[in-house]
C-alpha cells in the first residue's frame, strides 16, 4: 500500500514542544478484529414484499480515493473528471433477493468493479436504474428483475452534480435523466490564473442577513464560471434500448418530478445571480411545469435570491414554497405560502396557507388549509381524507390533524399535538398503499385509518399496531409487540388487510435480521440469514442503567463490561456522549436505548475499548434543558458538569470503575461538550475531541439549538466557549479534526486555533489533522490511524494514569 504522509503537531512530556511526520499507524489487533470486519448488505423490498434487492459496499473508502479531484462550490463538493459528488459512498455490488424463497440472485451482466449510486426501482418495479461511475464520468444501466440482468444505457454521460439525476417515466418505458451539455465549456483551473483584483462584497443597503457560518461558498468570479459548468445538465428521455432523445436544453436544474399520471414534468431551475455568502440552495431558483413531451405548461414562480431572512428557525422566505404534486390526483400542484411574511417573531393567527391548482393550470387557486403552527406536509388520502402536519421548534410543538380537502372550511380533527421529544407519546405514522398512480397514500380500510409506531415506553421498545375510526375518532390498539429476548423494529407495512408487516428482529449479540410478521394470525417468519461479524463481542455483558441527576433528573447510558472482566476488579472508563436540547424534563428523560440492540461498534464507536479491557458508558444522557422562557444554554455548563458526575458516580457506585480512570470523549457537538467538561471539572482523567467548535465567536449568529446572536447574549458565548477558558484547562487533550471538514461551525480552523491556546498555556495535548476528510471521516487509513491516536492516547492518560504527576 502506498504510504502517505500526515504531519501531527502534539504536546508530550517527553518531546516539549514539536512536531513530527508521521505515516498512517493501525491500531491495536484487538480493535482491528472488530473495525476490519466486511459489510453484511442493506436490503431494498418492495411494497408487497415479492421482491428485494441486496445492496454491498465497502465499509471504508481509500485515501487514494479520497484525494481524487475536489472542487469546492456554493456548498457542494464536485469530482469535475466524474461529475458525482466527490464524497459519495459507492455500493460495490447488487444481488436480487427472493424474499419468499429466501435466495439470493446473482445479476448477470453488472460491469466490472462497479461504483453504484442512484438506485431507483421503476414504478411498477419491474427494473432498477443505476449509475455506475468511471474514470470519466457516470453511466446509466437498468436491471431487468425478471431476467436477472443488467444493462448499459449510456456512456458516461450522466450528469450527478446537483439535485435528481434520473427519473423514471410511470409506465416505465423510459427515465429522465440529466447530461453532460455538448457543448460544455472547460474548466477554469484558479490556481494557475494571475489574479486581476480583489473579491468585494458589499452591503451598503444596510439590510440585516444574519446567516450560519456555511462553507465552501462561491468566493470570486472563476468559482462562479465554474459552478455553473458543473451545474449545468442537458435532460434527455432514455428508453430501455439506449435510445436518447434531447427533452430539455443546457441549464442549471436542480429537481425533476413527474405528475401522478405522468403528463406533467415539474422542473426547479438555478439561476443568477450567485451568492458569496449561501449555498446553491438559496440562490435565485425558478419552477415550471412541462409537458411529458417537454413543451413549457405552467409557470409556477420565481424565488429571488435569498441572502436575507428573519431571524429565527421558524423563520422562511416569502413566496410559494413546498412546491409538490397531490399524490391523490392525477396533477394537482400543491404550495404553501407564509401568511406572517416568514418572520416567526410576527404574533399572528395562521402562519402557512396551503393551496392546490388542477391541471391544466388554467384557472384559479383553491386554499387548502392554513396553520396555526408552521407546515410541515401533506400525507395525501383520498377527496375526503388528508393528514396535514405543521410544527414549531421553539416549544418542540408537532400537530397531526385530518382534514377534508374537498372542503376546506370545515373544521379539521386535531389527531396529536404534542411535544415532539416526548417519544413515549409517540402516536405512530398513518400507513400508506400505493394507488393507481404508484403513488402512496393513506390506506384507508373500511373507513379506519392504520397506524404503526416505534411503541417506547418506561418498560422498553414494542412496536405496535392502531385503527383510527375516521367516524368515531378514536383510536384502537390491535397489536403490540410483546417482550422477548429479542428487539423488534417495524420496516415496512405490506399488507395491511391480511396484517402482513416487514420487521427487523436483533439482541445484543445477534445481528440484525429481517422477517415477515403476520399480526393478525401470530406468525413469525424469517427470511435473511445475516450472520453476526463481531464474535470478539459475543458475550459482552450490556445493559441500560438509569440513575439521577442531583436535581433529581431521571438520566440513563448503555453500560459495557470488559470483554475479560473480573469481578471485583476496577477498570478503566471511556464514557461517550452528546448533548441535546429539551424544554421539558420529562422528554429529557425518556429511555430510548435497549440493551437488546446489537452490539456494532462504527468507525465513531468506543465499543472498541471493551476489547482493551476498558468499562464503556455510551450514549449517556447529556440532556440540557430550558423549561418555559428559560432557553437550555443559560445553564449549560452547569448541566453539563451535573450530567457527567451523575453518570461516573452510577457506575462508581455498582463497583466497575476507578474513578480516577475515566476518560470523556465525544464527535462534533460532542466534541464542544468534553472540552467544556474537562475546563470545569475535575471528574475526568483524559479526553477526546473529534472535529468540534471550541470559540463560539466564530459563530457569531448562532449555533446548535443556539438562535441568539453574539451582540444579544456575549457572556454566554464566551462562556460556553472552551477557547475563551483555555487558561483553567490542565486535562491531557487529544483533538482529532478533518483538514477539509465541511460542517456549519467546524471549520478546522476551530481545532487549530484551539490548540494554539492550550499549547500557549501549557495544557497537555494532541492535535490531529487528518488529511482530505470532512466532518465524517471515510478513509480507510484516517479510521484506522484515529483508532491508534485514540488508543495510545488512553492507554497513556487514562488505563496508566500517574497519579502522582
Amino acid at each position: 500500500m502506498k504510504k502517505i504522509i500526515i504531519f501531527l503537531g502534539f504536546v508530550l512530556p517527553f518531546l516539549g514542544w514539536s512536531q513530527v511526520d508521521l505515516t498512517y499507524q493501525q491500531p491495536h489487533e484487538d480493535i482491528m478484529e472488530l473495525a476490519n470486519v466486511p459489510m453484511t448488505p442493506s436490503m431494498s423490498i418492495t411494497p408487497e414484499g415479492d421482491k428485494a434487492v441486496l445492496i454491498y459496499r465497502n465499509q471504508y473508502k481509500t485515501i487514494e480515493e479520497l484525494s481524487e479531484d475536489e472542487l469546492r462550490l456554493a456548498g457542494l463538493r464536485i469530482n469535475p473528471k466524474t461529475n458525482i459528488s466527490s464524497r459519495t459512498r459507492f455500493y460495490t455490488d447488487l444481488k436480487l433477493f427472493d424474499p419468499q424463497q429466501k435466495e439470493e440472485q446473482v445479476i448477470n451482466g453488472l460491469p466490472n468493479n462497479p461504483k453504484i449510486s442512484n438506485i431507483s426501482w421503476s414504478p411498477e418495479y419491474n427494473y432498477i436504474a443505476f449509475t455506475h461511475t468511471t474514470d470519466t464520468g457516470n453511466e446509466l444501466w437498468v436491471i431487468d428483475y425478471k431476467k436477472k440482468s443488467a444493462n448499459k444505457l449510456t456512456s458516461a454521460i450522466a450528469n450527478g452534480n446537483m439535485g435528481t439525476t434520473l427519473r423514471w417515466f410511470p409506465d416505465e418505458s423510459a427515465l429522465l435523466v440529466k447530461t453532460l451539455p455538448s457543448d460544455r465549456p472547460d474548466l477554469i483551473n484558479t490556481g494557475l490564473k494571475v489574479p486581476t483584483g480583489p473579491t468585494v462584497s458589499v452591503n451598503e443597503a444596510g439590510v440585516e442577513a444574519q446567516n450560519r457560518t456555511y462553507q465552501d461558498l462561491l468566493t470570486n468570479k472563476d468559482d462562479e464560471l465554474n459552478f455553473e459548468v458543473l451545474a449545468t445538465s442537458e435532460i434527455h428521455k432514455v428508453d430501455l434500448k439506449g435510445n436518447k432523445s434531447l427533452w430539455k436544453p443546457a441549464a442549471m436544474y436542480g429537481s425533476m418530478y413527474f405528475s401522478p399520471d405522468g403528463n406533467y414534468v415539474m422542473l426547479s431551475e438555478i439561476k443568477k445571480p450567485f451568492s458569496y455568502i449561501v449555498t446553491y440552495g438559496r440562490f435565485p431558483t425558478s419552477y415550471n411545469i412541462y409537458k411529458s413531451d417537454g413543451d413549457l405548461a405552467y409557470f409556477v414562480a420565481d424565488i429571488p435570491l435569498i441572502e436575507e431572512q428573519p431571524k429565527g428557525f421558524m423563520s422562511t422566505r416569502t413566496g410559494p414554497r413546498n412546491m409538490s404534486w397531490r399524490n391523490d390526483h392525477p396533477a394537482t400542484l400543491v404550495w404553501v405560502e407564509a401568511l406572517d411574511e416568514g418572520d416567526a417573531n410576527k404574533e399572528v393567527d395562521y402562519r402557512d396557507e396551503v393551496y392546490q391548482l388542477e391541471a391544466p393550470f388554467d384557472g384559479d387557486k383553491d386554499v387548502l388549509a392554513k396553520t396555526k403552527l408552521r407546515y410541515s406536509g401533506i400525507t395525501w388520502g383520498d377527496d375526503e381524507t388528508a393528514i396535514l402536519r405543521e410544527y414549531w421548534w421553539n416549544t418542540r410543538t408537532s400537530k397531526t390533524s385530518i382534514f377534508n380537502p374537498s372542503q376546506p372550511d370545515q373544521a379539521h380533527v386535531v389527531f396529536n399535538e404534542r411535544n415532539y421529544q416526548n417519544t413515549y407519546d409517540d402516536p405512530g405514522d398513518f400507513v400508506t398503499t400505493k394507488n393507481k398512480f404508484n403513488e402512496s397514500v393513506l390506506q384507508i380500510l373500511k373507513g379506519k385509518l392504520i397506524l404503526t409506531g416505534a411503541g417506547y415506553s418506561e418498560e422498553g421498545k414494542y412496536p405496535f399496531v392502531d385503527e383510527y375510526d375516521l367516524k368515531s375518532k378514536k383510536t384502537k390498539r390491535v397489536f403490540q409487540v410483546e417482550e422477548s429476548e429479542y428487539l423488534e423494529s417495524f420496516v415496512d407495512m405490506i399488507d395491511a388487510k391480511k396484517g402482513l408487516i416487514l420487521t427487523r428482529l436483533e439482541s445484543s449479540n445477534q445481528y440484525p435480521n429481517y422477517y415477515f410478521r403476520n399480526y393478525k394470525k401470530g406468525n413469525l417468519e424469517q427470511i435473511t440469514d445475516f450472520q453476526n461479524p463481531f464474535e470478539a463481542l459475543q458475550n459482552v455483558h450490556k445493559e441500560i442503567i438509569t440513575y439521577k441527576r442531583d436535581d433529581g433528573l431521571e438520566l440513563s447510558a448503555t453500560l459495557y463490561l470488559p470483554v475479560d472482566y473480573e469481578e471485583g476488579k476496577k477498570y478503566p472508563m471511556i464514557m461517550w456522549a452528546y448533548p441535546r436540547e429539551y424544554k421539558d424534563k420529562n422528554s429529557a428523560s425518556q429511555v430510548t436505548s435497549s440493551s437488546k440492540e446489537f452490539t456494532y461498534p462504527y468507525y465513531g464507536s468506543p465499543i472498541y475499548w471493551v476489547n482493551r479491557g476498558y468499562v464503556v458508558l455510551d450514549d449517556t444522557a447529556f440532556p440540557i434543558i430550558g423549561a418555559g422562557e428559560d432557553q437550555p444554554n443559560d445553564t449549560f455548563v452547569e448541566q453539563l458538569v451535573g450530567n457527567a458526575k451523575a453518570a461516573i458516580d452510577a457506575v462508581d457506585e455498582m463497583g466497575y470503575i476507578d474513578r480516577n480512570k475515566v476518560a470523556v470523549g465525544g464527535h462534533s457537538y460532542g466534541a464542544f461538550m468534553t472540552a467544556n467538561l474537562l475546563s470545569h471539572s475535575d471528574l475526568f482523567a483524559a479526553g477526546i475531541a473529534r472535529s468540534g467548535a471550541y470559540n463560539r465567536t466564530l459563530t457569531p449568529f448562532g449555533f446548535q439549538s443556539e438562535e441568539r446572536n453574539y451582540w444579544e447574549a456575549p457572556s454566554l458565548y464566551n462562556t460556553m466557549s472552551p477557547f475563551m477558558n483555555a487558561h483553567k484547562m490542565k486535562t491531557p487533550l487529544l483533538l482529532i479534526h478533518g483538514q477539509a471538514d465541511n460542517n456549519s461551525g467546524t471549520y478546522p480552523m476551530q481545532s487549530e486555533r484551539y490548540f494554539n491556546a492550550l499549547k500557549g498555556l501549557g495544557a497537555p495535548a494532541r492535535l490531529v489533522m487528518l488529511p482530505k476528510e470532512s466532518h465524517g471521516y471515510a478513509a480507510k487509513e484516517s479510521i484506522m490511524h484515529m483508532l491508534w491516536e485514540q488508543d495510545q492516547w488512553l492507554e497513556k492518560y487514562v488505563k496508566n494514569r500517574d497519579l502522582e504527576q
